[in-house]
């Protein structure tokens, strides 16, 4: 992927979070997950680490435990060799984390969001 499409990619996963986060459901923002992937965050403040397998789950977890703040692009996107790592920002308080995306045929197979 050349610079851009990595931008655009990282603009597109971001926006779709944040209207999310805004209309309260997360329905069109887990279609974008393979029906076998999994979620992983590290660093969760008071929980540590949580993982969710497969797309229904990934969805329950987004119904149960939504989240409150939206999240703001903080610095250059980049491709490891199978990853696109996405640094972002709380809007809230500002506070730090990286998104590991993951995508085969179009979705989303992994996702790992470290805090901090």
């Amino acid at each position: 992927m050349t610079s851009d499409d990595l931008t655009s990619l990282a603009a597109e996963h971001v926006a779709s979070f944040n209207a999310a986060v805004a209309a309260g459901s997360f329905g069109a923002f887990v279609e974008c997950f393979s029906d076998q992937a999994v979620m992983r965050f590290e660093n969760v403040p008071g929980a540590g680490s949580l993982e969710f397998s497969g797309r229904a789950a990934i969805a329950e977890a987004y119904r149960t435990q939504p989240p409150d703040d939206q999240i703001e692009l903080s610095g250059p996107v980049e491709q490891t060799d199978e990853d696109v790592v996405i640094p972002f920002v709380w809007a809230r308080d500002r506070s730090p984390g990286v998104m590991h995306l993951r995508i085969e045929h179009g979705r989303i197979e992994q996702m790992r969001v470290i805090f901090g």
